[in-house]
């Protein structure tokens, strides 16, 4: 069976990523599988014509409810959708866009959440009668095996700093857009390097709001302190991981983040904006630490610096919970039966 996969597949992203992985299972189960970007299309009337030019495609999937599932709504073949994170937490908030992902759960056979907090809330928020909502958390496998080098990094961004080898990298891995808010802690980060000169924040991930990019950039700039990396391959970026003190994540909104579960996994320890996408994977002072404002933000880094056993026991919980609860060969388990509904 030929599969027509949407999803939004901005370069080296979480949906990116997501979406490959997704895919892979789908043609390992012998099926094909054709990963079109949500961008390329403009109304559901233009993937209608691709599937009616096409009929070989027998089946439609979408990652993420509105910016890729609305595209579903002409189609004439089954049909199965992915919720991402900001479908959920912010798009239901906008009516319009809350009555298309309304339209889009009454047509599709199936929907996955990540977690059960997502589905709970696509019932409360989205539909009035029972529609299939699987809960199935994205499975996670990382590589880094790659060397990388921040004393490079920071030469090459014109940066020269004595003993780099001492130095603690509090990382931000986030697409530069409002909803993951990378200037929030900036400021006070900023304030804390100024004492603590060892300590400093790079914010590494692509442009996806161009305009927003460019005050990030600009506020970056004039901070002392911070740091931005233009995004790496997965690889080069777990690679980057292993060589940092800490993985920070100040997010306004998420659906489940990627990268703080792939810290989780790299044995690094989780410094998250407590919101409900974050608490619902750190559980505060058991597999990572949670801050609700930025001076707490640091006090709680300032904890991590100080107590051994507290970093220990967060890296060696949240590996474990990462190693029990996000399993690639269970997600691909879950997608293969998920895909059979399409026949």
């Amino acid at each position: 069976m030929k599969i027509l996969f949407i999803a939004c597949l901005h370069p080296k992203t979480g949906n990116q990523t997501t979406a490959e992985r997704i895919r892979s299972y789908i043609e390992e189960a012998g099926h094909s599988c054709e990963l079109r970007d949500a961008g390329e299309f403009h109304s559901p009337a233009d993937v209608a014509d691709l599937v009616s030019q096409n009929p070989s495609f027998k089946g439609a999937l979408a990652l993420h409810l509105f910016k890729a599932g609305r595209f579903l709504l002409d189609l004439q073949i089954p049909c199965g959708v992915i919720f991402g994170g900001t479908d959920i937490n912010e798009d239901v908030k906008v009516e319009h866009k809350r009555l298309v992902m309304e339209k889009v759960l009454l047509k599709v056979r199936f929907a996955v959440a990540f977690t059960e907090t997502m589905k709970e809330k696509a019932e409360s928020y989205l539909v009035s009668q029972k529609t299939n909502i699987y809960v199935q958390p994205p499975g996670i496998q990382t590589e880094g095996t790659e060397h990388f080098c921040w004393a490079k990094f920071l030469r090459s961004s014109g940066v020269s700093i004595e003993n780099v080898d001492e130095l603690r990298v509090f990382l931000l891995v986030s697409g530069l857009r409002l909803v993951k808010d990378p200037l929030y802690l900036v400021k006070v980060f900023s304030e804390w390097h100024r004492k603590n000169p060892m300590n400093i924040f790079v914010i590494i991930g692509p442009k996806i709001d161009p305009v927003f990019s460019v005050e990030v950039e600009t506020v970056v700039k004039s901070t002392a302190g911070v740091f931005l990396a233009q995004e790496r391959s997965q690889r080069e970026l777990h690679a980057a991981m292993k060589r940092c003190f800490a993985l920070v994540n100040s997010s306004r909104s998420e659906g489940m983040s990627a990268a703080i579960l792939e810290a989780m996994d790299l044995g690094l320890p989780v410094l998250a904006r407590d919101i409900p996408g974050n608490a619902a994977v750190v559980q505060h002072e058991v597999t990572g630490l949670l801050f609700s404002t930025p001076q707490e933000f640091v006090h709680l880094s300032q904890r991590l610096l100080l107590d051994h056993e507290l970093r220990e026991r967060v890296v060696k919980n949240g590996k474990f919970y990462v190693e029990k609860h996000h399993s690639v060969k269970q997600e691909q388990k879950i997608y293969q039966q998920l895909v059979d509904i399409l026949h």
